[in-house]
């Protein structure tokens, strides 16, 4: 089960009160760094941006790859640990906007942790220290240290011996 906290919404659909739950120039400001970031070729300056503007906390020599799609909303709840990789164009989200309510939700990364390309890791999940996700999977839930998983939906393929 993912750790989401819930909300809910009179009304028109969670997404159509957005700016009643995050502030527009958060959000414009947060679209203007991670455009900059995704497109970043230098880890340094593109950890650098998410820390300082974006509250992000990311490890030493964590590595977001080319077009990494951190939550624009929300992007404070994400911790990424030290030495990981997160490959290309995957989306990492805190929030999601439902009909009747929203949800947010940690995402934590661990350390020495492989996120394949085009993966998308959903709100209120944690992957644990030497996790290996491997490309195009859905994170739906919990990944154990050391597991290896994949596949929509997700499913561990191996877990480690350690």
């Amino acid at each position: 089960m993912r750790k989401t906290e819930r909300h809910a919404v009179q009304g028109a659909n969670s997404l159509w009160q957005l700016y009643r739950t995050v502030s527009f120039w958060k959000v414009l400001k947060n679209v203007i760094v991670i455009f900059i970031g995704r497109y970043t070729p230098f880890f340094p300056l593109k950890n650098w941006l998410y820390r300082t503007f974006l509250r992000m906390k990311i490890g030493e020599h964590a590595a977001l790859a080319f077009m990494v799609m951190p939550d624009i909303l929300f992007p404070e709840k994400i911790r990424i640990g030290n030495n990981t990789i997160i490959g290309y164009n995957t989306t990492i989200l805190a929030h999601e906007y439902l009909v009747n309510e929203y949800r947010l939700g940690d995402v934590i990364i661990g350390n020495d942790v492989m996120i394949g390309a085009n993966t998308t890791i959903l709100p209120g999940v944690t992957i644990g220290d030497r996790a290996v996700v491997s490309a195009g999977t859905l994170v739906h839930r919990d990944v154990p240290a050391g597991a290896f998983v994949g596949g929509n939906p997700m499913q561990i393929i191996r877990l480690s011996e350690r």
